[in-house]
């Protein structure tokens, strides 16, 4: 009999990626999953059908949760709540975790797992870090509560996976804040050889899935992103050259960069995270989950460039 397995996050850049790597085998969600999901409106499978056994529930109202684990053998946790907000993300991330996790421990669910981010490590650098040796320093009201969400997931013998950057389809964060970085410098930025680690989100989805699923129950941190890095000034010039963008400026250093972006400060800090190395040793993970991380960053941007060239003639309309 397969497990039955409750996905949050669903609608989600991640969770909705999941959902997609469970319909990979046949060609549609096997029986037995179910979404969880804040607005199930309109929500359904490619040919119109039911996508699979939806309940509409709200982390930010934990008594909505009652009954949604009853039946489940496996949870995987991939909705989040990402913003400047402090209490909604408290609410969500850490109360609606914590929440969810009981409910899982009373329904008797046999493993959670949780996708959470390297961000709860804080600013850097991390040079070729295990999860297990690096303590938990989040910095922003987002990371602090998905750090406290973490702990709920570990202490009920679950499994938290850590990805740094996350970029495919779906993706308004990373790639088109590199993208709009590299708009506001109106140059590429040369000489940055500071590592960072990245994985495509349809591996990360094969792996939250391999996680859940796997015979050898995986529990603790891991880190889930492709085993070799790339340099800060690479990913920009792969961004820029894959987008299109038009940059008339001759390429800058990183010190004439941070004079350009002096009067923006929510640029420097990005340009402040890219300067400095954020490399996580992913330890054997993908090889335990017995996942194929990809090809790397030039290839997947590569494969995703159409969906990220869209979403900005979007936004630009």
């Amino acid at each position: 009999m397969s497990p039955r397995i409750l996905i949050t996050g669903g609608s989600g850049f991640i969770g909705g990626h999941v959902v997609a790597a469970l319909r990979e085998p046949g060609g549609g969600i096997p029986s037995g999953v179910r979404l969880l999901l804040r607005d199930p409106a309109g929500h359904g499978s490619a040919d119109g059908g039911p996508a699979a056994d939806v309940v509409r529930a709200d982390l930010a109202d934990p008594a909505s949760l009652r009954g949604v684990c009853d039946g489940v053998d496996v949870v995987l946790h991939c909705a989040s709540h990402v913003g400047d907000d402090e209490r909604l993300t408290e609410t969500v991330n850490d109360h609606g975790t914590r929440a969810l996790v009981e409910e899982a421990t009373r329904a008797g669910v046999a493993r959670v797992v949780y996708v959470s981010t390297a961000a709860v490590y804080g600013r850097g650098p991390f040079t070729d870090a295990p999860a297990h040796e690096l303590p938990l320093a989040p910095a922003s009201p987002t990371s602090r509560s998905r750090a406290a969400a973490e702990r709920h997931v570990l202490d009920a013998g679950g499994a938290a996976l850590r990805p740094h950057l996350v970029l495919g389809a779906g993706d308004r964060w990373v790639v088109p804040g590199m993208a709009a970085l590299t708009g506001m410098l109106s140059a590429r930025l040369k000489g940055c050889t500071a590592r960072q680690s990245v994985v495509d989100v349809r591996a990360l989805a094969r792996a939250v899935v391999a996680a859940g699923l796997s015979e050898q129950a995986l529990t603790g941190a891991h880190h889930a992103n492709h085993p070799e890095p790339v340099e800060s000034s690479d990913l920009m010039d792969t961004v820029a050259d894959r987008l299109g963008l038009r940059l008339p400026d001759p390429p800058l250093d990183l010190d004439q960069a941070r004079t350009r972006l002096a009067a923006k400060p929510r640029a420097l800090h990005h340009l402040g995270m890219l300067a400095v190395d954020h490399w996580f040793a992913d330890g054997g993970f993908w090889a335990r989950v017995g996942v194929d991380p990809g090809t790397g960053f030039t290839q997947s941007l590569a494969q995703h460039a159409p969906w990220y060239r869209e979403y900005r003639e979007v936004l630009e309309r």
